[in-house]
């Protein structure tokens, strides 16, 4: 079983990014141009958090965010959604929370401005980790921007310590972005150790080949399956945007293609197929269901303007599944 059954408190509590995006309203010209923006809660952390929580999951978080009005935004959101928030806990040195800017210059084209200096989530420290707050879940989240400065980085580590102490399951999602990280080396040696650390490994071919810079791997999907199905790791999805995504278990792997749609944007996507992917295994679904129904998440997610405020409902996701099925046929083979 990949994980427990549902008798603690919590199914899962991701670790890391609490952030603030601005998506253009007047789309399709760039950003220079774009006057007109919405604002969400977002980072992909927490687009995962709010999209498990639509889904009926009982969800947590360990992060710290701003002590101001946008602080406020974002913990009064995650309330509103379900989520506990008693362990997102407020900066105290001015810290501030991560800003996201948006450019959507069509729906093939699309780009971020991030603000991340002093970012507030990258103040977690070790000390804001505590031992019986991630026992008392299913599984542990952490994202790799979590991982990429300190005392952030110390404080995911430590959260992994515990969670393989109490038996809690592990996923990492490798969640890459070139900010604050200082070589290629660095992320490979912390993206790596996280990663051996896991039950559940997330990322694209591009995420799986900065992990494995110091390996010595040919770059291909099937190496990378066979080295960490080797250790920790007993799930292993590796996503090729567009061209689908593939997963390995020791005994079964698994091709899924995107569901077709017309697409408003380039990103979040990635966010909504962990969310329902995670969700339709700790339901009991079988692992092509549950990439099915990730695929299915990710598409609704680039076919719509915001991330966490769009995350689908359990109905909304069947139907869409249903609908495309009867028009497209099949999404996954095996491989």
């Amino acid at each position: 079983m990949l994980f427990s059954p549902e008798t603690k408190a919590l199914d899962i509590i991701p670790v890391g990014r609490i952030a603030v995006d601005f998506n253009p309203t007047d789309m399709n010209r760039p950003l220079s141009q774009s006057e007109n923006f919405n604002k969400y809660v977002g980072g992909s952390p927490a687009n995962i958090a709010v999209g498990m929580a639509r889904l009926g999951r009982r969800v947590g978080f360990l992060a710290r965010v701003s002590d101001d009005a946008l602080g406020t935004f974002v913990t009064d959101y995650f309330i509103r959604e379900g989520i506990d928030t008693s362990h997102v806990r407020r900066c105290v040195n001015g810290e501030k929370i991560g800003l996201t800017f948006t450019e959507i210059l069509s729906p093939t084209q699309s780009s971020i401005l991030m603000y991340r200096e002093g970012a507030a989530d990258l103040s977690l420290s070790p000390e804001d980790v505590d031992e019986g707050y991630v026992a008392s879940s299913r599984s542990l989240l952490i994202s790799g921007t979590s991982l990429s400065a300190s005392p952030s980085r110390e404080a995911a580590l430590k959260a992994i310590s515990y969670a393989k102490k109490n038996g809690v399951t592990v996923i990492f999602d490798a969640d890459y972005r070139p900010y604050t990280w200082k070589s290629a080396d660095e992320i490979s040696v912390y993206t790596s150790l996280a990663a051996e650390k896991s039950d559940i490994v997330l990322g694209s071919r591009e995420e799986f080949d900065l992990m494995e810079r110091l390996a010595g791997l040919d770059g291909s999907d099937e190496a990378s399956a066979e080295y960490w199905l080797s250790r920790s790791p007993r799930l292993i999805v590796i996503k090729h945007g567009k061209k689908g995504s593939n997963a390995w278990t020791a005994s079964e792997k698994w091709r899924v293609n995107p569901f077709p749609v017309a697409a408003l944007k380039g990103f979040g996507g990635g966010d909504g197929y962990a969310s329902a992917f995670l969700h339709s295994l700790m339901a009991g679904k079988s692992l092509p269901e549950a990439l099915e129904r990730g695929s299915a998440s990710a598409a609704m997610l680039v076919a719509s303007h915001a991330c966490s405020r769009d995350m689908p409902t359990e109905e909304a996701l069947e139907k869409f599944i249903r609908e495309e099925k009867a028009q497209y046929g099949e999404m996954v083979f095996p491989l």
